[in-house]
């Protein structure tokens, strides 16, 4: 039998086709080829424009035997404290990126994450949501 999982919020999904749709926005008017900063400044001021508040390049520590421990891990981009976004400019998304976003869902708590590949030709190809 299959665990039941609460469903993401609506209020959630609503910021992660926000979200996806400002990418889209970065990707048409800049194309693949560029390094993931730029493509990460630009996502995030079109966030800004659209009034969507998020943190940029946040510090996440590992909670280990009741300390705060610097592991050296960064959420590229937190969409209003719920949607955990992960950009990458790469030839491919390959598993290690699943589990990097994966381990920042879970060491926050949050449930909803995208990974997005901003290195192809077609945005939806380099996209990728998870859910934990």
């Amino acid at each position: 039998m299959k665990p039941e999982f609460e469903p993401i919020p609506a209020a959630t999904e609503e910021l992660a086709k926000a979200a996806i749709d400002a990418a889209i926005t970065v990707h048409r008017a800049l194309g693949p080829g560029l390094l993931e900063g730029v493509y990460e400044a630009c996502f995030c001021h079109e966030l800004s424009r659209r009034n969507i508040p998020f943190q940029r390049q946040l510090n996440l520590p590992v909670v280990y035997d009741s300390i705060r421990l610097d592991a050296g891990l960064r959420i590229d981009v937190l969409v209003d404290e719920c949607v955990v976004v992960e950009l990458k400019a790469v030839e491919k998304l390959i598993p290690l990126y699943e589990a990097q976003l994966l381990t920042y869902l879970k060491l926050t708590g949050h449930r909803l994450g995208l990974l997005i590949n901003f290195n192809v030709p077609l945005l939806k190809d380099g996209l990728k949501r998870l859910v934990c």
